[in-house]
């Protein structure tokens, strides 16, 4: 399957889920605001997700990915299908052990997640209540992550890519049905997360089934294959998740911050993720076993091309989407969430975090694009080594930003931790001769910043003839929102085309896998 056709698979069912969880988040504002019970359930909801990050989707698939595919490409399904069964046996009694450890250790965790509670006792008892009902789901979404690794592998990408929308339509089900039933609506999203977990891993499980994989779970045995995996998950949970790291250090420190400080990061890197999760995940689902097989199969020269095409295409996309965001941030968030109890105080704050995250939005995509050439190659001590300096550099800039900038400090600290970590990634591919960037895209990104550029002066000067519906109420908001978005995608495809950073026909033939250097 080309490249490309199978990103735009992932980041067309990744954008269904991104829109929905829009109307998803725009519910919860609406409802939790940005106060006491929005921050005790976004910890609740980011903890289990931590792991998940860093353990499911992270460590655990890029370990596992190339270890399947290579097994596909050198042994046949049976091996592979055999391997995957062991691995999901060792997975499920290894997080069942785990989870019931963290839900009985889960007030003494809690001092860590969100140290910043402990001052409010109502809060802090709350939140260790709403987490111990979410924590589950990282079991069930672990398997859910195996099953998608076998299904990608397989170049079957649709399924796995439509999980994301099943949790936010159990979110939004259960803010819409369950809320009136539970305490607080807190309560009832809490049950949502769990809930969804359920659905995703019947989902998948149906999908191996109708692939010709269907996965047993037999008695769990540490095997070689095994053993192997086990040995990588590790080093790689800190390669792959640094961005999901710096998150939860984020947390830890916005918590100590005045009220609201979580929520404003948190619905700020929401939007940050609409292009980040449809190219940056798109991209790094897509590449990696892609990559893995023609690394296995010893074929350098592909590789080399998908890994300039994979930058390409990261690039043309996040570019134009980081200089938008950084110029009408205030505008995205004001139409999107200022409702209820989500005011224009909320907006400022929340929208200058938005502005700050989207400087790092570029980095964020080249470092799931730039992490499959590890990975495929079966290199994970170098991600780790990577890591540890950016997480060290998150962490500095976290204490001496975040006295004199509040939360807007912790988003600046993000963005050039993540910068570092995709520089060093880039630096040192291409010290070792696999990254060899090719004359179609050195000739490519600076046409791309130039179009980049003149879109967002076109944004610059379409905002202030929109003023009046800016400042507006809700459907006007919306309504010039529209139109902004319209235009900046009109003036950077007109802007594109004009210096050549891409065209029509360049996209019609990679979809059809035909050369277009």
């Amino acid at each position: 399957m080309v490249l490309l056709r199978s990103i735009a698979t992932v980041g067309s069912f990744t954008m269904i889920s991104r829109v929905l969880g829009f109307i998803r988040d725009i519910l919860i504002a609406a409802i939790l605001g940005a106060g006491f019970f929005a921050d005790v359930f976004f910890v609740a909801f980011k903890f289990p997700n931590l792991f998940r990050r860093l353990f499911a989707e992270g460590a655990f698939t890029a370990a596992f990915v190339p270890i399947f595919a290579g097994l596909i490409e050198t042994e046949g399904r049976d091996t592979a299908r055999a391997f995957a069964e062991q691995a999901l046996s060792v997975l499920l009694w290894s997080l069942l052990a785990f989870v019931v450890a963290v839900e009985v250790a889960m007030p003494v965790l809690m001092h860590g997640f969100a140290p910043g509670f402990v001052s409010d006792p109502a809060k802090f008892t709350l939140a260790v209540q709403l987490t111990r009902i979410t924590f589950p789901y990282l079991l069930l979404i672990s398997l859910v992550s195996l099953m998608a690794g076998v299904l990608n592998s397989l170049d079957r990408f649709a399924a796995a890519a439509a999980t994301p929308i099943l949790l936010n339509l159990c979110l939004i089900a259960a803010i819409l049905g369950l809320a009136p039933l539970t305490e607080t609506p807190a309560h009832s999203l809490a049950w949502g997360v769990a809930g969804a977990g359920i659905v995703q891993f019947v989902w998948m499980l149906a999908n191996c089934a109708r692939a010709g994989m269907p996965l047993k779970l037999p008695r769990p045995r540490l095997t070689p294959g095994v053993r192997l995996l086990v040995r990588r998950i590790i080093p790689v949970a800190v390669g792959a998740g640094i961005y999901q790291i710096n998150l939860v250090i984020d947390t830890i420190i916005a918590s100590l911050l005045p009220s609201g400080s979580i929520s404003y990061l948190f619905y700020a890197d929401r939007v940050n993720q609409l292009p980040l999760g449809v190219i940056g995940v798109a991209v790094g689902t897509a590449l990696l076993p892609l990559l893995s097989r023609q690394v296995r199969g010893g074929d350098a020269a592909a590789a080399m091309e998908s890994q300039n095409r994979a930058l390409e295409f990261s690039l043309l996309f996040t570019l134009p989407a980081a200089a938008a965001l950084m110029v009408i941030a205030d505008p995205v968030i004001a139409a999107l969430f200022q409702r209820g109890e989500f005011g224009t105080s909320e907006v400022a704050r929340t929208s200058s975090a938005l502005a700050v995250y989207a400087i790092g939005l570029p980095a964020y995509v080249l470092v799931k694009a730039l992490t499959p050439g590890y990975f495929a190659r079966e290199d994970t001590a170098t991600p780790v080594k990577v890591a540890t300096v950016c997480l060290v550099t998150n962490l500095v800039l976290n204490l001496i930003l975040m006295g004199p900038f509040k939360h807007v400090g912790i988003a600046m600290a993000t963005v050039v931790s993540s910068w570092l970590n995709a520089g060093l990634l880039a630096f040192i591919l291409r010290r070792r001769g696999q990254l060899d960037i090719d004359r179609r895209l050195r000739a490519r990104l600076p046409r791309t910043v130039l179009a980049s550029a003149g879109m967002a002066a076109v944004l610059v000067l379409a905002m202030g003839g929109l003023e009046g519906l800016l400042d507006g109420g809700q459907v006007q908001r919306i309504t010039g929102l529209c139109i902004l978005v319209a235009a900046g995608l009109a003036a950077f495809a007109v802007l594109a085309r004009i210096t050549g950073a891409a065209s029509v026909g360049d996209v019609r033939a990679l979809m059809r896998g035909e050369d277009t250097a």
